[in-house]
C-alpha cells in the first residue's frame, strides 16, 4: 500500500511538472507576440518586464524549482561570469565602432543601459535559459530541452520581427514579410541555441546574461554610432 502511494505521488508530480513546463512555453510562446503589441506595454517596458521577471521566479519556485535548477546558485556563479565574459567579450570584438562612441545622448544611454539590461535580457533569460529550460530538463532529455526553449524563444520574436521589416521598409507583400519573419525566427532560434549552451556549459545564468547584453546593448550603440558618421 505504501508503495503504491509513492508510485501515484511520483505520477501526480510528473503530471505537474509537465503541465507546468508546457504551460510557461505556451504563455513565452504567446506574451511578446500579443503583450508587444498593446500601447501600455511598449510605454512600460522595462517595469512591466522587471514585474513578469519577478513572477517568473516564483511561479518556477511554486513548482519545485531551485536557485540551482534556475542558474542562479552562487557555486555556479563564478563559472558563469567567467565563460560569460570571454562570450561577451569575443562579442564585443565584433562592435568595434561603438567602442569609440560615447553615450551621451539621454535616450541611446537609457537604451543601452537601462531598457535592454532590464527590459529585455534579465526577463528573458530568466524566462528562457532560467525557467523554461529548467521546467524542460526535468520532463525530457536535456538536448530535446534546449530545441524545444530555442524554438519558442524564436516564436517569441514573430511580432519584433514584423514590426522591423515594417520599420525599415523591408516588409514588401506577403511572400517577403513571411520569408523576413522565417529568417529572424530562425536566427534568434540558432541564438537561443547558443545562450542555452552557455547556460548548460557554465551551470548559471550569469553567462548568457552577459553575452546578451553584450550582443544587444553594443549593439544599438554601434546602430547610433553609423547613423552619426553617415553622411
Amino acid at each position: 500500500m505504501g508503495r503504491g502511494r509513492v508510485a501515484a505521488g511520483r505520477v501526480s508530480q510528473r503530471r505537474r511538472d509537465v503541465g507546468f513546463a508546457v504551460a510557461s512555453g505556451v504563455v513565452l510562446a504567446v506574451y511578446n507576440n500579443v503583450a508587444g503589441k498593446l500601447p501600455w506595454h511598449r510605454r512600460r517596458y522595462t517595469l512591466l518586464n522587471v514585474c513578469a521577471t519577478g513572477a517568473a521566479l516564483a511561479a518556477a519556485a511554486a513548482s519545485g524549482l531551485t536557485a540551482t535548477d534556475l542558474g542562479l546558485g552562487r557555486e555556479e556563479l563564478a563559472p558563469g561570469l567567467r565563460l560569460g565574459s570571454a562570450a561577451a567579450a569575443a562579442t564585443a570584438g565584433g562592435w568595434v565602432l561603438a567602442a569609440a562612441v560615447p553615450a551621451t545622448r539621454p535616450e541611446v544611454a537609457y537604451q543601452a543601459l537601462v531598457r535592454i539590461p532590464l527590459g529585455t535580457v534579465l526577463w528573458e533569460e530568466t524566462a528562457f535559459r532560467g525557467v523554461l529550460q529548467a521546467a524542460l530538463v526535468r520532463v525530457m532529455p536535456a538536448g530535446a530541452a534546449v530545441a524545444v526553449t530555442s524554438g519558442v524563444f524564436g516564436i517569441w520574436h514573430i511580432a519584433p520581427t514584423a514590426a522591423a521589416l515594417r520599420i525599415n521598409g523591408l516588409a514588401g507583400g506577403p511572400g517577403r514579410t513571411l520569408a523576413g519573419v522565417s529568417a529572424g525566427v530562425a536566427a534568434t532560434a540558432a541564438g537561443g541555441v547558443l545562450l542555452s549552451w552557455l547556460r548548460t556549459r557554465s551551470g548559471s545564468l550569469a553567462a548568457p546574461i552577459l553575452l546578451h547584453v553584450a550582443t544587444n546593448s553594443l549593439g544599438a550603440l554601434a546602430a547610433w554610432a553609423i547613423t552619426r558618421v553617415e553622411p
